[in-house]
């Protein structure tokens, strides 16, 4: 195909002709190689969208050409009549409309896929001709089809083209790009056309010689004009006949769909009365859906499930206000629950009862918004409802049997883990209608379980219990419950013989953590599970995460077990048993444990955890550098930061609450924290291994992670290492300069900068660090986003924090403010949103800060213009806030050089946009001088401003933004 490539590399006018789409075409769907594939997609992109395609889609529409072709045609008449209805000249409609009539009647025994390309061409076509040029298009179009004899086709093919043409109406409609204001007329002319509609679909149905095909796409012609919010009063005697037509296997999705969409406009809950009448009919369905079940048809289960659960999901709350029906609509409750209650085991056997779980909320939300009175009434009957929707969903949560359960795929196992994340948020949902009752019924249930030495138990119903339990007390506060002591006496009863059972009682004690907190003694009965956990490789999340849920929230209370503790987290780090992640929860669990215990304890079980990493550290850091050890030092590294993280002695409250540790605690010793002491230790040790990683940003990164962690957690108790780390930091970022290292030196600044004694270093790494991204710059900063976007956040926190940064001689301010004019125009949207914080920090100091007024004096312009640049189109449009504040700053800030930099700015043509006027860039300017306290309404003007020059004001895709 080298004519394409040719034709592609020099489009121009001439190309886009019938013989060269053919070609495309034909390249497009047979040619094996792939770019040759993308090059003619591309290429027939453009050709579509060109003025050529006026009169190469006529001809791809000929009779002899292969349905491909023909599709491409009728495509590429929709897309000018959709896309570029403005530059078609009225004249034309007629003759298009006239045309388009003539192809849908030709192609009404054509190939199928181009004759619904066709009626959605002439479906937006009508749409943007209704209501003043085309007024009854809907009509016309009936008679056009409905004329004995009409283009010589027989009755049947006439019909399916009809119906074909109104199905896909509405459809164009809901994905039209016609302006709001446009859309809100054109519904209405839509609503108008339905009474011509309605009649002749309730007769095709009704008619004993249709066939099947016709009464399906009636169906699905209904379910399209239903979407338009046709009022369900005058679509009732149709729904209804969709009811009847669920009899017809046929006939059954498209039935379903009907329904389902015309009980669920939101219009249709003012129509109590044709909602009224719909309750019984649903009733009707229920021999139905047992027979289905009972024969495993999952489709027509399914199905009448998906009608219940849309008529009781929308329109709860008015079916319950008909207290006079209340019988009605408590059977259409409980059928749902039987839907929800489906035999088999989600998604293998079934696949229905998940999609009845909204239902539940809804109900219990109409409920419970009721006023007491009437909600009292109303919980008498359904709070028997829901405890017995408790039972359904811990029964539909039990596993299969393990035989059955391995022969599930992962893709299954995954669905069914998902399926019961939702039993479990409905579970947590529905205690607030329960309350404690529902505990004490799960703690009876597994006490029964679990002392009945007569009746064997399958672990499947004990685990499913304790995952009753889990799923409240993860997130409910339950201190209080007097079921807790008894269920953590149960909980060493069980019989743990199998993965699942012991994720379960894992999570569930990790659930019950803050409850140990304030119980513990306890501690003692569960420890020593999870502890035995820890060594197993299955249970590797489970019991990981739960170890660090006890030793955050009871920490105070775990030093008798510490030692035990230690020892077995150390055992299972050296055997490699968990996986990088839960090797550094690990780590954060002993953080928090360590936090507690007296300074010298710390000290040496801090010695005995770290020395066998440090020893290895060694080992790897007189290696030279491959891939394997990189892991090895990384994850070494991470180990390090993530104990770092939660290790502190200062910290009266932990970071989940504010759970305080008992009055005997002193007020930590004087002298180096404890992490200090390590890292003095190992300091010499990393800066060894950096050495020898400069050029890896992994390694740096993870070095700069151990500090940045320890820096945010230690705060001032770092301070002893601020001058050795500020120098490394500066060695380091002169060496290789990476974004990392800029960020540790942001929390560096952030924390100490404003401290006189870290000062004079401080200063010195920020002057430094800045002379060497200015050096980048320089060089061409493009390739670098990552460290411009840091360098910007790092600017921004010393103007926040310490200004007199900005006093320095050695720091080049007017070379930095440059450098952020610069960054303004980088495609990365963090980057942008960074630079644009810098200036908004530094514009508040022109009076302030001398450097600073005077580049804005000098420079300000250029500041300005890339500001308006952005908002002229070159920058992405979910930006413009960040834009507004700098324009805002500006003016609040420099008003008087800001009101000559506008006029002289604006005054260039075409700038920032051709497609605004003179009067509009004037408008603007006013608007925004006008502006110099409400930052809100500089925001909506630059909005509004943006969109007139991108040419996007009025549209649709404006508005849905």
């Amino acid at each position: 195909m080298e004519t394409l490539g040719r034709i592609a590399q020099t489009p121009g006018a001439l190309d886009f002709t019938v013989e060269n789409v053919e070609k495309a075409l034909h390249q497009l769907y047979y040619d094996p190689n792939i770019e040759n594939k993308n090059l003619a997609q591309k290429w027939l992109m453009q050709a579509q969208v060109s003025p050529q395609a006026w009169q190469f889609c006529w001809a791809l529409l000929s009779p002899d050409k292969v349905p491909e072709i023909q599709y491409f045609g009728a495509s590429a008449l929709h897309t000018k009549i959709s896309r570029y209805w403005a530059d078609i000249p009225a004249e034309q409609y007629d003759s298009l409309k006239t045309q388009l009539f003539a192809h849908i009647a030709r192609f009404a025994t054509g190939a199928k896929i181009v004759l619904t390309r066709l009626c959605v061409a002439l479906a937006s076509l009508a749409l943007n001709m209704m209501p003043e040029i085309w007024p009854g298009a809907v009509s016309e179009m009936m008679r056009a089809f409905q004329e004995e004899g009409g283009a010589g086709l027989d009755g049947r093919a006439r019909c399916l083209a009809l119906l074909e043409l109104l199905t896909v109406l509405p459809e164009e409609f809901q994905t039209s790009r016609l302006p709001q204001y446009r859309k809100g007329q054109v519904r209405s002319a839509l609503g108008r056309e339905w009474a011509a509609v309605q009649p002749l679909l309730q007769q095709l149905l009704r008619q004993s010689d249709s066939p099947g095909l016709v009464r399906a796409r009636v169906l699905k012609c209904l379910s399209s004009w239903v979407l338009l919010d046709v009022p369900l009063c005058e679509s009732e005697a149709l729904v209804e006949d969709s009811f009847a037509a669920l009899a017809d296997p046929e006939l059954f999705d498209a039935a379903v769909e009907a329904i389902v969409n015309a009980v669920s406009q939101p219009d249709s809950q003012r129509y109590v009365n044709t909602l009224l009448k719909l309750v019984p009919q649903v009733l009707q369905l229920q021999e139905q859906l047992r027979e289905a079940v009972q024969n495993g048809d999952m489709e027509t289960s399914h199905g009448i499930c998906r009608i219940a659960v849309a008529l009781g999901e929308n329109h709860s709350r008015a079916l319950l206000e008909q207290v006079e029906h209340w019988q009605g609509f408590l059977a259409l409750v409980n059928m749902i629950m039987f839907c929800t209650g489906i035999p088999g085991h989600y998604p293998v056997n079934e696949t229905t009862s998940s999609l009845t779980l909204t239902f539940w909320y809804t109900l219990q939300d109409d409920i419970m918004s009721f006023e007491a009175e009437k909600q009292a009434v109303y919980l008498q009957v359904y709070r028997p409802v829901y405890f017995q929707l408790v039972d359904v969903l811990l029964h539909k949560a039990q596993f299969p049997t393990d035989e059955e359960y391995a022969s599930w795929s992962s893709d299954e196992k995954e669905q069914f883990r998902i399926y019961r994340v939702d039993i479990s948020d409905t579970l947590m949902y529905v205690y607030e209608m329960l309350g404690a009752e529902l505990l004490s019924n799960l703690y009876d249930k597994l006490g029964r379980l679990l002392t009945n030495p007569e009746q064997p138990t399958s672990w499947q119903h004990t685990e499913a219990l304790l995952y009753g339990f889990q799923s409240i007390a993860e997130t409910i506060d339950v201190n209080y419950s007097d079921v807790i002591p008894g269920l953590i006496g149960l909980i060493p009863r069980i019989s743990i013989n199998n993965v699942q059972l012991a994720d379960t009682v894992m999570f569930t004690i990790g659930a019950l953590a803050e409850w140990l907190a304030d119980h513990p003694v306890m501690l003692s009965s569960v420890l020593p599970l999870v502890l035995q956990a820890l060594g197993n490789p299955d249970l590797s999340v489970s019991s990981v995460s739960t170890l660090k849920k006890i030793c955050r929230e009871c920490k105070y209370d775990l030093p008798p077990y510490a030692t035990n503790i230690v020892a077995v987290s150390q055992e299972v780090l050296i055997k490699q048993i968990h996986k990088t992640s839960q090797c550094m929860w690990l780590m954060q669990a002993l953080g928090f444990l360590l936090s507690a215990l007296p300074v010298g304890e710390i000290l040496s079980n801090l010695h005995s955890l770290i020395t066998p990493y440090i020893q290895q550290l060694e080992k790897l850091a007189d290696e030279t550098p491959n891939p394997s050890n990189k892991l090895a030092i990384i994850h070494i590294l991470g180990l390090l930061s993530n104990l770092f993280t939660t290790l502190d002695i200062t910290k009266q409250d932990d970071e989940s609450g504010d759970r305080q540790p008992p009055v005997k605690t002193t007020p930590p010793p004087p002298g180096p924290n404890p992490v200090v002491v390590v890292l003095q230790q190992v300091f010499a040790l990393i800066q060894t291994v950096l050495s020898q990683w400069l050029n890896d940003s992994q390694v740096v990164e993870a070095v700069c992670a151990i500090f940045e962690k320890s820096v945010k957690t230690l705060l001032h108790d770092f301070a002893p290492m601020v001058s050795q780390l500020s120098e490394m930091l500066g060695q380091m970022y002169s060496t290789i300069p990476q974004a990392s290292a800029l960020d540790l030196t942001r929390q560096m600044v952030h924390i100490f900068a404003s401290e006189t004694a870290h000062f004079p270093p401080i200063k010195a790494l920020f002057e430094l660090v800045t002379s060497v991204t200015l050096s980048i710059f320089q060089q061409g900063p493009r390739d670098h986003p990552d460290i411009v976007d840091s360098f910007m956040q790092l600017q921004a926190q010393a103007l926040k924090r310490k200004p007199d940064l900005y006093l320095s001689e050695n720091l080049d301010v007017k070379a930095v403010f440059h450098c952020g004019v610069l960054s303004l125009k980088f495609p990365e949207a963090p980057t942008v949103k960074s630079t644009c914080l810098f200036f908004t920090e530094l514009l508040p100091h022109c009076a302030d800060i001398p450097p600073v007024g005077q580049v804005v004096q000098q420079d300000g312009k250029l500041l300005l213009q890339a500001v308006l640049e952005a908002i002229g189109g070159q920058s992405s449009r979910s930006l413009m806030d960040q834009f507004a504040e700098v324009l805002f700053s500006l003016n609040k800030n420099c008003f008087g050089l800001l009101t000559v930099w506008l006029k002289e700015a604006l005054q260039s043509p075409g700038f920032p946009s051709s497609r605004v006027s003179p009067e509009q860039k004037d408008t603007f300017s006013q608007q925004v001088l006008r502006e110099r306290v409400n930052k809100r309404r500089v925001k909506d003007v630059v909005k509004e401003f943006t969109l007139v020059c991108r040419g996007l004001h009025g549209t649709e895709y404006a508005a849905d933004y």
